[in-house]
C-alpha cells in the first residue's frame, strides 16, 4: 500500500511541477523513478521511453502509464496515469473558471512568452539525458544521426524510422 501511496504522489508532483507536456516532463520522471525510488534502471527507463514513444497518445500519460505497470502493477498504472494528468485537470478547471477575466490580458501573453524559453529548456534537457543514456557506441550515435536526418530532411515516416531502428539494432545488437 506504502508503494501505491509513493507512486501516485510522484506522479501527482510531476504532473503538478511539469509545464510545457510530456517531454518536459521527462527529466522529472528519470529523477523521480531513477534517482529518489531506485524503482528502474537507466536502460529500463529507456526501453520504457522508447514503448511511451511509439504508443498513440501523450508521452507522459504512456510513461507514467507504462512505469506505473512496472512498478506496482494493473492499479499501478492507473494511479500513475490519474496522477500525472490530476495536476493539469484542477489548473485547467481554475483557469477556464477565470479565463474570460484575463485572456486580453498584456500580462498574460508576457507569462507565456516568457515561460516558452524555460519549457524550450527543459525539453532540451530530456533530449540530451536520453541521449546519453541511449547512444551506447558509435555505431548507435550514427544510427541516431542518420534515423534523425532520414525523418527530418527526407520526410520519412517516423513509423517506418521505429521499424528500421529496430531492425538494424537487430542486426547490429
Amino acid at each position: 500500500m506504502e508503494i501505491l501511496f509513493k507512486l501516485f504522489a510522484s506522479f501527482f508532483k510531476i504532473g503538478a511541477f511539469s509545464f510545457g507536456g510530456g517531454y518536459a516532463m521527462l527529466p522529472l520522471i528519470k529523477k523521480e523513478i531513477i534517482e529518489v525510488h531506485g524503482w528502474l534502471t537507466n536502460a529500463e527507463f529507456i526501453d520504457i521511453l522508447a514503448i511511451s514513444e511509439m504508443t498513440p497518445g501523450p508521452i507522459a500519460i504512456n510513461s507514467a502509464t507504462f512505469l506505473g505497470y512496472r512498478v506496482s502493477g494493473v492499479v499501478g498504472s492507473i494511479l500513475a496515469t490519474a496522477a500525472v494528468v490530476l495536476p493539469s485537470f484542477i489548473v485547467m478547471s481554475i483557469i477556464t473558471h477565470f479565463l474570460s477575466k484575463f485572456k486580453d490580458s498584456q500580462f498574460t501573453d508576457w507569462f507565456f512568452i516568457g515561460i516558452r524559453p524555460i519549457v524550450l529548456g527543459l525539453i532540451a534537457s530530456a533530449a540530451i539525458s536520453v541521449a546519453l543514456d541511449a547512444f551506447i557506441d558509435l555505431k548507435s550515435v550514427i544510427l541516431g544521426i542518420v534515423l534523425f536526418y532520414i525523418v527530418t530532411f527526407k520526410k520519412l515516416n517516423p513509423i517506418y524510422a521505429i521499424i528500421l531502428a529496430g531492425l538494424l539494432g537487430i542486426i547490429l545488437y
